[in-house]
Parts: C-alpha cells; structure tokens; sequence
C-alpha cells in the first residue's frame, strides 16, 4: 500500500512538471538580456588580460586612442547596463513580459553586476600590489585576503538582492518607481566608473584604487539593505516633464559628453551616497526634531 501512495506521488509530481515546460519565449527581449550576460562575460576577459593597452586606430580622424583593459572591462560593464535598462522596457513594451525573462535577467545580471566588478576590483589591486617590491609577507596575505574578501562579500550581496528583488518584484510598471535597496548595477557603476576615471584620467592617483575594496563593502551593505532609492527612468525621464526639464537634461548630458569619466563618477556615487544620505536624514534629523517637538510634523 505504501509502495502505490509513493507511485502516486511520483505520477502527480512528474505531471506538474510537465505542465510547467517552457514552451514558447519572447526573442527581442531574450536577446537584448543575453546581451547583456555576454557584455558582463566580456569584462571579465579583458579584466583577466591585466593592465596591458589596447591601441584603436580612428579611420575618420587619423588618430589613435588607447585603452587599458582594465578600462575596457569597464566600459563593457556599463554596455552590459544598457541592455539591461533595454530588456525589460522591450518586454513590456510588447506585452511578453514573464517569469522566463525575469529569472534570464537575474542570471544575467548576477554576472554583469556581480562576478564582472568583483573580479575587476581583485586584478586591479592585484596589479598594483605587486608594485611593492620588499612588501612584508605578513601584511600582503592580510591584504589580499582583504581584497578577496571584500569582492566575496559584494559578489554574494549581488546575489541576495537580485533573489529578493524576483521575489518582491512586480510586473505592473506603475510599481516600478523606486527600488529598495541599492540596484546591482548602480553598485556595479560605483566601482567601475572609478576604475575607468583612474586609469583614463589620474593613473598616479592610487588612492582611488585602495579605497575600492571599502567602497565594495559599503556598496554590498547598500543593497541589501532597504533604503529607497528612486527609479531614474521612471521618475525623471518618462512622461511628460517641464520645460526646464528639458534644460537641465541636455546639460547633464553636454558635461557627460565633454567629460565622461568624471561624470561616470559623480552619477554613481552620487547616486548611491543620495540614497544613503537621504535615508541617514529621515531617520536621525527628521526623528530627532519630531522627539523635540512633536506637533512640527503636524
């Protein structure tokens, strides 16, 4: 009798799975989300090629710039979080939205904004810690057991929030106006935007790069936690605006055009110090004023 119930059950289980079969999928925006995972596949190439320089040749102009690879990886991360902002737009655009497309984008983006910048931070430091020449053994094992540690922790808080986010998420796009906690590939651009800005524009400076390991940390810190941070496209983009919107638009874009390393900085962290900034106000100011006196909320 035991034997039948345990047949039973393995019949009733193998028919919900059947029935959950993927049959048919939305290739537009299945595409532009593999796009996505290929880009962030991509950075870890170049950033695993070390600080080697890439020459491209300018056939217009006749000149020739140059970019390490550790900027490449960058710049690669930033293409991946262009696809990204693509995919779902597309999906809902055309109304195929689904939870194939949702998990794909996760996987994705655990790898742009997750394994991507983590691995880049590790081979920059790595770089320049075997510039210290008759470094004491003792404080470079600390040191690179810091670094991995730092990447494992930002790696594995990636990870959670893109879990808690498919779980929490909801597909009306109404509801899509803020997040909670900081996006990964908002914590993705802190550390790359300053990685690119060190090698294009202060490479002498190596204080930015010693400084990304604490940045990881408290980027990791950042998305896990639940601060709000507001959804730039939803909010400041789509719909109608006003006229001085517009304005200050294309003037933020003029400073991204004449100096884009720079500006890559100032919007990441920014961005993410914003969201920090706004919650550590609310919630010591803003309470503590209340406690003092209590009808000023009123």
């Amino acid at each position: 009798m035991a034997r039948l119930r345990t047949e039973a059950t393995k019949e009733s289980l193998l028919r919900r799975v059947r029935k959950q079969r993927l049959k048919y999928i939305t290739i537009l925006p299945s595409l532009i989300t593999i796009l996505n995972g290929i880009c962030g596949f991509a950075a870890i190439v170049f950033a695993g090629k070390g600080a080697s320089i890439v020459v491209l040749q300018q056939k217009d102009v006749g000149g020739v710039e140059q970019f390490s690879y550790f900027a490449m990886s960058g710049y690669m991360v930033l293409i991946a979080m262009i696809a990204d902002a693509l995919d779902g737009r597309v999906a809902r655009r055309v109304k195929s939205t689904s939870s194939f497309g949702g998990q794909l984008d996760s996987l994705c983006d655990i790898i742009s904004f997750g394994v991507a910048p983590a691995f880049l931070m590790i081979k920059v430091l790595e770089y320049k810690l075997t510039g210290f020449a008759g470094i004491n053994p003792t404080i470079e094992n600390f040191l690179y057991r810091f670094i991995w540690l730092s990447a494992a922790a930002y790696m594995s808080c990636a990870a959670i929030r893109l879990a808690r986010f498919n779980v929490e998420n909801e597909e009306d796009e109404s509801a899509h106006m803020s997040f909670m906690g900081l996006p990964t590939p908002a914590a993705a651009g802190v550390i790359v935007s300053l990685i690119i800005f060190h090698q294009e524009t202060l490479p002498s400076l190596n204080i930015i790069i010693y400084a990304l390991p604490f940045l990881a940390l408290g980027a990791s810190v950042l998305m896990v936690s639940r601060i709000r941070y507001p959804h730039i496209l939803n909010q400041y983009i789509r719909g109608k605006k006003p006229f001085a919107h517009l304005i200050r638009v294309l003037l933020f874009l003029a400073f991204v055009l004449w100096s884009r390393q720079t500006a890559l900085v100032l919007i990441f962290c920014g961005f993410a110090a914003g969201g920090f900034v706004k919650w550590l106000y609310y919630k010591v100011i803003h309470n503590r004023s209340y406690v003092t006196n209590p009808m000023s909320n009123s």
